[in-house]
């Protein structure tokens, strides 16, 4: 049966665990190639070797998304390897939570650096491959966080600015083809919230059990329901649907 991606080519930074390897494997199942850059040597390896014995067709690569050269050059050896860039999901991202009196400079450039100059230096090098096609679709993954949360200062402005850049590429790429869009997840079952979990003292299972009765669905989210939020922005059929954010938090948000 033909999937939606079939002949597309996707690119995920940070596609090896969590939400990006469920968007990774959702674009997979769905026809696409893809293409995985992330900094964890051992989850990408792990990731590439369980996509290829599930048939797949993958690129991977060790590259940090704060290195303009490192991206350029993945960027240049999927298009080398599969003709072209068609998809790409900014997802590469870090937590350095701390009160804001507590928060060092590191804590605060790391985050700034991984999801702002990441998504800049990946957005850029894709785009140049998008316009030749007069085609694209470039996902930033934001979090309900953009709408403050206490302890991240860092984070919730690095994800507000993605919300920002996301809308301005939509006004700027919209008359070549390529569409810019957000998800912004709420409470996600992954590494990162048991890493707040740990932070904060709770076990994860107690964490996610008091997060979930906040949430109007009664369930906290999986990285899965992520992906399915991705896959409708990159679809073919979603090209009238530009510079828009979707909270992915089984609840209203602002």
């Amino acid at each position: 049966m033909a999937g939606r991606f079939d002949g597309k080519v996707a690119f995920v930074t940070g596609g090896s665990r969590g939400i990006g390897k469920a968007i990774v494997k959702q674009f997979a199942e769905e026809g696409a190639s893809v293409a995985i850059i992330d900094v964890n040597e051992q989850a990408l390896t792990e990731t590439e070797a369980e996509l290829k014995e599930n048939g797949y067709t993958v690129f991977t690569k060790v590259a940090s998304v704060t290195e303009r050269n490192q991206i350029e050059e993945a960027m240049a050896e999927v298009a080398e390897k599969f003709g072209t860039v068609d998809i790409l999901v900014n997802n590469a991202g870090v937590i350095r939570d701390n009160m804001l009196f507590k928060m060092s400079d590191d804590d605060w450039t790391t985050v700034m650096d991984i999801h702002l100059k990441g998504a800049f230096y990946a957005s850029q090098a894709a785009q140049k491959y998008m316009v030749k096609n007069n085609y694209g679709r470039i996902i930033n993954i934001s979090s309900t966080s953009a709408l403050g949360n206490r302890g991240q200062a860092n984070y919730a402005t690095a994800k507000a600015g993605l919300q920002g850049f996301t809308k301005t590429l939509a006004i700027e790429l919209g008359k070549y083809g390529i569409t810019a869009n957000a998800v912004a997840p709420g409470f996600i079952e992954t590494d990162m919230t048991k890493a707040t979990a740990e932070r904060v003292g709770v076990p994860f299972e107690d964490f996610v059990k008091a997060s979930a009765k906040a949430i109007p669905v009664g369930r906290t989210g999986k990285p899965e329901d992520i992906a399915n939020a991705v896959a409708f922005f990159a679809d073919e059929r979603s090209s009238f649907v530009n510079g828009q954010v979707i909270y992915v938090a089984g609840g209203p948000r602002t």
